[in-house]
């Protein structure tokens, strides 16, 4: 009889960890978000508070969540790329640049096309507010580092709708990562009136097919776009090379 009484509430437990887990792992809960209160958990789970306080425990020790005196309990940041010696063997080789914009281009491509098949009129509706966002600050004094996040909001909304949990937090993973590809290309593209045209048409392309259910088209506008980043960071790198060069024969260094 004892064993019965104890089971129970362990099973009970172990089931509101998974469904907070499951909304965690659909971006539903995110990263650094606050866990709504007991009672709206409670209400929302259809559990005791008790179950709720077990199931809450189960997913600390797990380190799925963390909480604050006196705040509440917070989404851990679980998929945080770790900021040791692979973080900063990438953050000081700059080819790791173009390697990065590769597997940007990998996965980009494939959330797009995805997205276009499974996106939700509630996945557009973000998408075209994350767009909106990205385009109304343009011609602004909004400055790089505003605009690299924007930039990033709206292909992370388009990812958040292939409703593949595994690509959403392989991308979020990178997230550091990928905000340094997106800094350099607005760094170094934003103020050069050609690219940065083009580089608007490409969004306005991948906006389209997303929203337009055209996974092909946008498939292909998501690796154009990012294809054509990598492409330009390499042209002005070149470009600068040949600066240096020409700059240290004109001051007799060769």
């Amino acid at each position: 009889m004892y064993a019965e009484t104890e089971e129970k509430p362990r099973q009970v437990a172990d089931e509101v960890a998974e469904r907070i887990e499951r909304l965690i792992l659909d971006g539903v809960l995110k990263a650094g978000q606050a866990l709504p209160s007991e009672r709206r958990l409670t209400e929302k789970l259809g559990v005791s508070r008790t179950a709720l306080r077990e199931g809450l425990k189960l997913l600390r020790a797990r380190e799925i969540i963390h909480t604050a005196q006196g705040k509440g309990s917070f989404v851990a940041h679980i998929s945080k790329v770790d900021a040791g010696p692979l973080m900063h063997l990438f953050n000081s080789q700059p080819r790791t640049l173009y390697d990065l914009l590769e597997v940007r281009s990998l996965l980009e491509a494939e959330s797009a096309r995805l997205a276009a098949i499974r996106g939700t009129e509630a996945d557009f509706i973000l998408i075209r507010r994350r767009y909106e966002e990205m385009v109304g600050a343009q011609g602004t004094a909004t400055d790089t580092a505003t605009h690299a996040h924007l930039d990033h909001a709206f292909h992370l909304a388009i990812c958040e709708a292939s409703h593949n949990p595994v690509l959403v937090h392989t991308l979020q993973s990178l997230t550091d990562l990928l905000l340094g590809s997106v800094f350099a290309c607005v760094n170094n593209l934003y103020h050069r009136e050609p690219e940065k045209r083009q580089i608007d048409r490409q969004h306005t392309r991948l906006f389209n097919a997303v929203t337009g259910r055209q996974p092909e088209l946008a498939r292909k506008a998501a690796a154009d776009h990012v294809d054509s980043v990598r492409q330009s960071l390499a042209e002005i790198e070149q470009e600068e090379q040949r600066l240096v060069r020409a700059t240290l024969r004109l001051e007799g260094w060769t």
